[in-house]
């Protein structure tokens, strides 16, 4: 219980083979193309990227949510949608498999997109990093390529990629710093997963190098909310831990145990602020991100900047719950990494900051979780 699986900021769907292969691109065939494109739609935003409120002689920004029913995707959403924009365009992953480089090639051609949030992965806890090492490198892989790649070719504006903690090494120094990136070796029960995000990272960093794009990263905290995935075996810590103490208070039971000792310390936010913190990270002016990071160590922090330790977060989660039984720590499984938290300091650099109080936060996702379970009721 003490250590986070990684990956909370995509789709789920079932594992399964896919037959997309990548075709390489030749840059001389459509450079030209792609960059007068790309041109046209900077000149035609680029206020509007700095000052959303006084673009007004502009009509407002086509903006695609890849992942919109993911954990941070549907936040995405809902924070776009809360600031007035009515030009959100998402597909299910029924209606457009990212993995497939023609199909994706095919919806950015029919689509005049202006920014992208790619918020779409291949995520799981630790038994399916496990298990499908080579679906989660391979699927993470391949939909990062195509977005990027077929954003670029069709003249974007803007992109926003959605990473992960994970990519930091396992024993990194703490708080973990932007600039500790391959300092050390990863977490080897998500390495492939990790390896796909960093590569993600190293891919916006050079478009951005070589086409002059303007392609930005994020990396995330531990991520709660509504939306979040309740499996009883598949679940992060919070959901997890929601999950335990409804059901041992709907079934009176006397006590929760709890694996490890409860020492091991953890960051948490809630979705809506990390949705909040995209937002502002993407409606950034060029010249702040770029006064902010290095061409090639460009991506951003996003967390509370605190920690909790598990054993506080269990009693925390419990009151929340309302569960009045013990909870008991089981010393004799493994804790984990003693401690995990990001170094925000870039972040409110750039005039962020979470809003939301972990109990708050906790509050709202308890509720989102009984107003989904009286839904499955009645479906």
């Amino acid at each position: 219980m003490g250590d986070e699986p990684c990956g909370s900021t995509g789709f789920s769907g079932d594992l399964r083979s896919h037959r997309a292969v990548l075709v390489p691109q030749k840059p001389p065939v459509h450079i030209d193309t792609c960059q007068s494109k790309r041109a046209t739609r900077q000149v035609r935003w680029q206020g509007h990227y700095a000052r959303w409120e006084d673009a007004l002689d502009y009509p407002e920004p086509r903006i695609y949510v890849a992942g919109h029913r993911g954990l941070v995707g549907s936040a995405i959403v809902r924070a776009l949608r809360a600031r007035g924009h009515a030009q959100i365009v998402t597909r299910t992953h029924e209606e457009l498999e990212l993995t497939d480089q023609d199909a994706v090639r095919a919806f950015f051609r029919g689509e005049r997109i202006d920014q992208v949030y790619l918020a779409a992965a291949r995520v799981g806890g630790i038994h399916a990093n496990n298990s499908y090492p080579a679906q989660f490198i391979y699927d993470n892989l391949m939909v990062q390529t195509n977005v990027v790649h077929e954003a670029w070719r069709a003249g974007v504006g803007r992109l926003l990629f959605l990473g992960s903690s994970c990519i930091y090494p396992r024993l990194a120094r703490q708080p973990i710093r932007e600039d500790y990136l391959m300092e050390g070796g990863l977490e080897p029960t998500n390495e492939p997963y990790a390896v796909a995000k960093i590569a993600g990272i190293k891919l916006c960093e050079s478009y951005n190098r070589q086409y002059g794009t303007d392609f930005r990263s994020v990396m995330p905290t531990n991520l709660y909310g509504p939306g979040d995935n309740y499996h009883p075996q598949n679940s992060h810590v919070i959901p997890a831990l929601v999950r335990r103490f409804h059901e041992a208070k709907a079934g009176g039971a006397s006590e929760v145990v709890i694996w490890g000792s409860g020492k091991p310390m953890r960051e948490f936010m809630y979705v809506d602020d990390m949705a909040a913190a995209c937002v502002h990270v993407m409606s950034l002016a060029p010249e702040d991100y770029a006064a902010h990071t290095e061409p090639m160590h460009s991506h951003i922090n996003v967390g509370t900047g605190t920690d909790v330790s598990i054993h506080d977060l269990a009693h925390l989660v419990g009151e929340v719950v309302g569960f009045e039984g013990r909870i008991v720590f089981d010393a004799s499984k493994p804790d984990g990494t003693p401690r995990k938290l990001l170094d925000v300091s870039k972040l409110r650099a750039l005039g962020w900051s979470a809003s939301t109080p972990l109990r708050e936060g906790l509050r709202r996702a308890y509720d989102a979780y009984l107003a989904a379970q009286v839904a499955d009721v009645a479906a």
